[in-house]
């Protein structure tokens, strides 16, 4: 249950800011379907990302890259119908943004007329910088993403953390100002050290939602399948597990697959009768 009184109805893209100057943590997950969108909402989770993650998590690659935006649609979409209450964010996947500002606004669009999410997440500034400013322009609300940004992971020397000299520490400052000019909303900074974290979440008046970025962030976001024990595989240092549900999940896999071949299921109970006159005249017709 949550410790915070619900709204009433979807929350305002304005809380998530009242919220970091209440001192109030955000909750975000990230999630990619309807029950996980429902039990979020349930939770009283703040906001829920549709993570181009997916494409590890639940389309089986082994990056974000091959996500595409018909996979990041049907998937932003079925999340959205259940997470009714909290906001709905979805990451803009590779090749979506970076080539042109109107590619970005028509895809971004999509998102929004027919996935129904609240926001879009892209990730990096710098070059990408004026995407954000020409999305916001066209009225799409953006969260942005610093620190180890997925997308581009290659380039960063792989999936490390990021901002570990003062220089690189300088620069993720600076962009974050940046991006805040740019008009985003809020921002997620991942595997940035905490110090690097503290300084960048003082620094602005848009919270931040930190994953690998230790507790000052104005919140915290984790994956639902790493959180929850679903995803396997060795799990990053960031990561709290809550429960080990594939380890439950696949011990009822199990034991169903025994009781079908041992003939315990189905049992009476699981099957339907019919009237004991209709089953005589059944019985006659087909002898």
């Amino acid at each position: 249950m949550s410790t915070r009184p619900l709204t009433a109805g979807k929350l305002p893209l304005t809380e998530l800011a009242e919220l970091k100057h209440r001192g109030e943590r955000i909750v975000m997950v990230t999630a990619y379907d309807y029950p996980s969108g429902r039990l979020a909402d349930d939770a009283g989770v703040d906001v829920v990302l549709v993570g181009d993650s997916a494409a590890m998590t639940v389309l089986g690659h082994d990056s974000t890259v091959p996500a595409t935006m018909e996979d990041m649609l049907l998937l932003a979409r079925a999340t959205a119908r259940g997470a009714v209450r909290p906001l709905v964010v979805a990451d803009m996947p590779f090749g979506t943004y970076q080539v042109s500002d109107e590619d970005a606004i028509r895809n971004a669009v999509r998102f929004v007329k027919e996935a129904g999410v609240d926001a879009v997440k892209v990730e990096g500034a710098g070059p990408t910088l004026h995407r954000t400013v020409a999305l916001v322009g066209a009225g799409v609300p953006v969260m942005g993403h610093l620190g180890l940004t997925p997308q581009s992971a290659t380039m960063l020397g792989g999936y490390r953390a990021q901002g570990r000299t003062a220089r690189r520490a300088q620069q993720l400052l600076d962009d974050a100002l940046a991006l805040e000019a740019a008009g985003c909303f809020a921002l997620v900074l991942e595997c940035v050290p905490t110090p690097v974290a503290e300084r960048i979440t003082g620094a602005l008046a848009i919270p931040t939602i930190g994953i690998g970025a230790g507790a000052a962030c104005d919140g915290q976001v984790l994956v639902f399948h790493d959180l929850l024990g679903l995803y396997e595989g060795r799990s990053p240092r960031f990561v709290k597990r809550y429960a080990e549900l594939g380890v439950e999940i696949r011990a009822a896999l199990e034991r169903y697959a025994a009781d079908v071949r041992s003939g315990a299921f189905p049992a009476e109970e699981h099957g339907y009768a019919m009237p004991q006159e209709e089953l005589t005249l059944f019985r006659a017709a087909t002898t």
